[in-house]
C-alpha cells in the first residue's frame, strides 16, 4: 500500500466517523484492534466511539495534520466541540472547548489494527480557566 493510498482509507475512516456510520467501521478497523496498547476489539472499538458521540453530541473529527508513511498514519486532530457534563474529568458541561488530539494508527491489510491515542488536556483547562 502507497502513502497516498493510506491517506484516502485514512481520509474515508474520518468521513465514517462524522457521519456515525457504524455499519462501515469494519471497511477502516480490524476485528482484533487495539487502542493504547489494550485489546480492545472491533466491537469495543465501536462502543467507545459511540460513547463519545453521547458524551460530545457535536464532536466532529478534523485532521489538521496527517502524515502517512506505510503502514502508519500520524496525524493532529482539532476538535472545537461541547461535551457534555465531564470531560477527561473537568467540568465542561456543555461549554465550547477547543483541543488537539495527537494519534497513531498501524495498519494491516488495509485495516485499523493498533491506535495510540494523546488528549491536549492542557488546551481544555484553559479553556476552562482551571
Amino acid at each position: 500500500m502507497t502513502a497516498a493510498e493510506l491517506s484516502e482509507i485514512y481520509e474515508a475512516y474520518l468521513q465514517c466517523l462524522n457521519r456515525q456510520e457504524w455499519d462501515r467501521l469494519t471497511n477502516f478497523v480490524a476485528e482484533n484492534v487495539e487502542h493504547n496498547g489494550r485489546p480492545f476489539g472491533l466491537a469495543g472499538y465501536h462502543a467507545m466511539l459511540v460513547q463519545d458521540y453521547r458524551d460530545i453530541p457535536d464532536l466532529h473529527f478534523k485532521a489538521e495534520t496527517v502524515l502517512c508513511q506505510p503502514p502508519m498514519v500520524a496525524a493532529r486532530l482539532k476538535f472545537n466541540c461541547s461535551p457534555c457534563g465531564e470531560f477527561l474529568g473537568l467540568p465542561v458541561n456543555g461549554r465550547k472547548v477547543s483541543f488537539a488530539e495527537h494519534v497513531f494508527y498501524k495498519f494491516e491489510r488495509g485495516k485499523i489494527r493498533s491506535v495510540w491515542s494523546i488528549l491536549d488536556k492542557l488546551a481544555i483547562e484553559q479553556a476552562l480557566r482551571i
